[in-house]
């Protein structure tokens, strides 16, 4: 399983007041933290909306430097505006990216589809077009929109990493089953395409949240995910990928789980 490395984000209270100030090496250790801790991809998300527009393309632009100095992983784009996706992309320089993300929204998905096109990247998209769509029906529909305008745009299947969008389970008690059918659907529906989640809006609102999130990345794992963005510190939740990719198929021979063993990185 793809694990995208989710803690650059200025979500955070402590990454935005990091990025505010500058603070390099703040970040370049957080940087670090993840790749060594597994992460295939660094997810980075500068935050919007409190700046002017050059400064927030600014800030984008610093992020994406500061962390392919720190670590040779390659990069999420992480922003729901072009301009500044755009912007971090004038600046990166690595081989494989991520872009995250586009929904069903005509104008976002041809900003944002254009450009990933354009740099061949691979791109999340939202199984939403405004708001999340309450049933799994409703999250299809417009998973077929975003199939039927990125094929036109020329990607391949293989680019394209569905989210079917998890809400918190504390709001919605059904949100857990709906996110999963959804995500069986999607991989049913559209065979190559790859599927991802962002994992911790599960257990939002509750305690023990890490309890929750480990038990959904397993039924979700059975239900066909591809990649997961979480937290990779959580040494427990990284054992748990190496358990779910063996017992879906994924590790042939359980190599993976055997070296992740022999190094003493399995946590029970």
């Amino acid at each position: 399983m793809l694990v995208i490395g989710e803690k650059i984000n200025a979500s955070n209270r402590s990454v935005a007041e990091a990025i505010a100030r500058r603070d390099r090496e703040f970040v370049a250790s957080l940087a670090r933290a993840e790749a060594d801790a597994g992460a295939d991809f660094i997810n980075i998300n500068s935050g919007m909306k409190n700046g002017s527009q050059e400064y927030e393309a600014e800030t984008m632009e610093w992020l994406v430097e500061v962390v392919q100095g720190a670590t040779d992983k390659p990069l999420a784009i992480d922003s729901e505006v072009a301009s500044l996706i755009e912007a971090g992309l004038g600046k990166y320089q690595g081989e494989r990216l991520i872009i995250n993300s586009v929904t069903a929204e005509p104008e976002r998905l041809a900003s944002i589809g254009s450009l990933a096109a354009e740099h061949h990247a691979w791109l999340v998209a939202l199984a939403m077009t405004n708001g999340i769509p309450s049933s799994v029906e409703e999250r299809l529909d417009a998973c077929e929109q975003i199939m039927a305008y990125l094929t036109r745009l020329g990607f391949t299947a293989e680019q394209i990493f569905f989210d079917p969008l998890i809400l918190p389970i504390a709001v919605d008690s059904t949100q857990g089953i709906i996110t999963l059918k959804t995500l069986e659907q999607i991989k049913s529906r559209y065979p190559g395409v790859k599927t991802v989640l962002g994992l911790s809006n599960i257990s939002y609102g509750l305690p023990r949240r890490g309890l929750v999130n480990r038990a959904f990345l397993l039924m979700a794992a059975c239900a066909g995910l591809d990649a997961v963005i979480l937290n990779p510190l959580d040494t427990k939740m990284m054992s748990l990928i190496k358990v779910a990719d063996m017992l879906m198929g994924k590790d042939a021979s359980c190599r993976g789980y055997m070296r992740a063993h022999q190094k003493g990185i399995l946590v029970d």
